[in-house]
């Protein structure tokens, strides 16, 4: 096979990677077998490829590194290509293979998966961050350890609220003005809308029309002309790195005075690159540090990538991977409790290892975790970052559990 470009090669070690994992490992009772679900080819693959690498390195690091108390892991990781009929159809084969847990992408098969994995009780810790799978009493076996799409969203519009509004030149005259740009039929692009239009009401924005944007979309000038005739102070981006890169380029270009807010898929080390001059001043969510970072446990991040795939140079990796880290290394953490508690079941997996967290450090720049039976939510601080002078840099931490503590403890959850 020829390789004509750098994003074919990449694919090509990402499905390398794949196989190698599934047949590798030494096979008895003291193997502990995992799925993985990937979108490798579809239209998340602009991050699930680096995704994908991530868990499979982390999985390395945790074999070499004691297993799950000496017991070795397992990996079953496919590509189902972002298609949630391939995703039930190698869920029904990861529980013929007598896996314990899944390691899960989207929000549209994660959400479609939730009441059978209830129903089978396996965890199933997704990159899916949709606040709709953290109240355990519809989704108790739907986990993830960053902070969800709906809290993101809603600390996402109060930082710019906060932080940048006070220093617009209609500030005190009239209402700040905001619309939102998302592909209106993904499952993981609509997840926080409710939200962050709750958190404009909250705060006092008047809001415009929806703009349905494509994930595949190159071109958004209908789109970003229809967002200009409301004349929006802020707009919130929805989609993935690609698509949300383009809307920036096209806003640019015609001229949109907006401020941008962007959700974690479409915020990354990709987005000034694919936006270029667009990118300056653009405020996005994060769940970890950005890859390389000078974090806890980053080293270890650094070196499986350099160990495992040095096909892949470094300088192209992105916070993707260390997303793939941090949902490794929290089931990682649960299983070990579970099986020091003699019960590797999934319930005992649920109940004894990932409820029993209680401001669980994991490193990589994410919040401490906490899971009780009664609220999934891992945490209630969310950082904002902004793309300044070609650096991603911190504008503020939103706490908001301690600033609208009601709302969290009683409306918030599972939106």
């Amino acid at each position: 096979m020829s390789i004509k470009n750098g994003i074919g090669k990449y694919l090509v070690i990402s499905l390398s990677v794949t196989l190698l994992t599934l047949f590798s490992g030494t096979a008895g009772a003291d193997v502990i077998k995992i799925g993985s679900l990937n979108d490798m080819t579809g239209a998340t693959s602009d991050v699930g490829k680096d995704y994908a690498l991530g868990i499979a390195e982390a999985i390395h690091y945790v074999n070499e590194n004691g297993g799950v108390n000496g017991k070795q892991i397992k990996l079953y990781q496919f590509d189902y290509g972002y298609r949630v009929p391939e995703a039930l159809t190698k869920y029904k084969l990861f529980q013929r293979l007598g896996c314990v847990a899944v390691l899960g992408w989207g929000t549209g098969d994660t959400e479609a998966l939730s009441p059978t994995v209830t129903k089978d009780k396996i965890p199933y810790v997704s990159a899916s961050y949709s606040g709709h799978l953290t109240d355990p009493t519809k989704t108790p076996y739907n986990l993830f350890f960053a902070t969800d799409y709906s809290s993101n969203a809603r600390a996402a519009i109060t930082a710019w609220y906060d932080k940048k509004w006070p220093q617009h030149k209609d500030y005190g005259k009239r209402k700040p003005r905001f619309v939102s740009s998302y592909m209106f039929a993904s499952p993981y692009c609509s997840a926080p809308i409710k939200a962050i239009k709750d958190q404009a009401e909250i705060l006092g924005f008047d809001v415009g029309p929806d703009q349905d944007v494509s994930l595949f979309a190159v071109d958004t000038k209908s789109q970003v002309l229809g967002m200009k005739d409301f004349k929006p102070d802020l707009v919130w981006h929805g989609n993935t790195t690609m698509s949300v890169a383009a809307t920036l380029r096209d806003a640019f270009s015609l001229g949109l005075e907006a401020s941008h807010i962007i959700n974690v898929w479409g915020f990354d080390e990709n987005l000034p690159k694919l936006a270029g001059e667009a990118a300056e001043g653009a405020i996005g969510t994060t769940v970890c540090a950005f890859f390389g970072e000078k974090v806890p446990n980053m080293e270890h991040v650094v070196a499986y990538a350099k160990k495992y795939n040095p096909g892949v140079p470094v300088e192209k990796r992105m916070i993707r991977t260390v997303q793939g880290w941090g949902a490794v290394m929290v089931l990682w953490e649960a299983l070990n409790r579970a099986d020091a508690a003699g019960d590797l079941t999934g319930e005992g997996i649920l109940k004894k290892g990932f409820e029993t967290f209680r401001d669980f450090d994991i490193g990589l720049g994410a919040a401490p975790i906490t899971y009780t039976s009664t609220d999934h939510r891992p945490a209630g601080v969310v950082p904002i970052y902004e793309y300044v002078g070609g650096k991603f840099q911190i504008v503020d931490k939103v706490d908001l559990k301690s600033r609208w503590p009601e709302k969290w403890e009683k409306e918030w959850i599972g939106w």
